[in-house]
């Protein structure tokens, strides 16, 4: 059994109109939402054997306060690939991992990220909160996913399973979507 979660950023600034997008940091709602997210994931016992994830600002930012309300700093090796990624490019990465490892964690971008779990879980009953990724995969968000497999790279289009999607307004209204 392997588990792939995924971690969409958490929301990031557009208030330098000169910083390259790689370069965006997180804004203050960002920050707070990343740190609930944090807690959340120890509330839920996830624990991940490797984190990989893009070496963009709002990623990098992000991971530190999800390590923050985590109660552990998080490891992650970083991959320039998973820079707004494309699922081929997602799969290529989750295909190359080590077989020893049983829990992953991507943290990066969407629309690459939402897109990936819509491909990976078919739609029906054992599903059900894949209709809420259909929807949006907001930022700070997070997926987890199961397959029936020993080995990364049998890791196929419709053979997962969605265990968990969670949202940061999920955790508290306030990090909903702004007005």
């Amino acid at each position: 059994m392997k588990s792939l979660t995924l971690l969409r950023h958490a929301k990031s600034g557009w208030d330098d109109p000169a910083l390259r997008d790689f370069d965006r940091p997180l804004n203050a709602k960002g920050q707070r939402a990343a740190q609930v997210v944090g807690r959340n994931l120890r509330a839920m016992d996830l624990v991940f054997d490797r984190v990989v994830a893009s070496p963009a600002v709002r990623v990098v930012e992000t991971l530190d306060h999800v390590g923050r309300g985590y109660g552990a700093a998080f490891t992650p090796e970083w991959d320039r690939r998973l820079y707004l990624a494309s699922v081929a490019s997602l799969v290529d990465v989750v295909h190359e991992q080590d077989d020893g490892v049983g829990r992953l964690l991507l943290v990066g971008h969407n629309p690459g990220l939402e897109e990936l779990v819509l491909a990976l879980v078919p739609p029906g009953p054992a599903s059900p909160r894949r209709g809420d990724v259909e929807d949006k995969f907001p930022t700070a968000s997070v997926a987890v996913m199961r397959f029936a497999v020993d080995r990364w790279a049998d890791v196929a289009m419709g053979g997962g399973t969605l265990i968990e999607f969670v949202r940061p307004r999920d955790l508290d209204a306030a990090l909903g979507p702004d007005d």
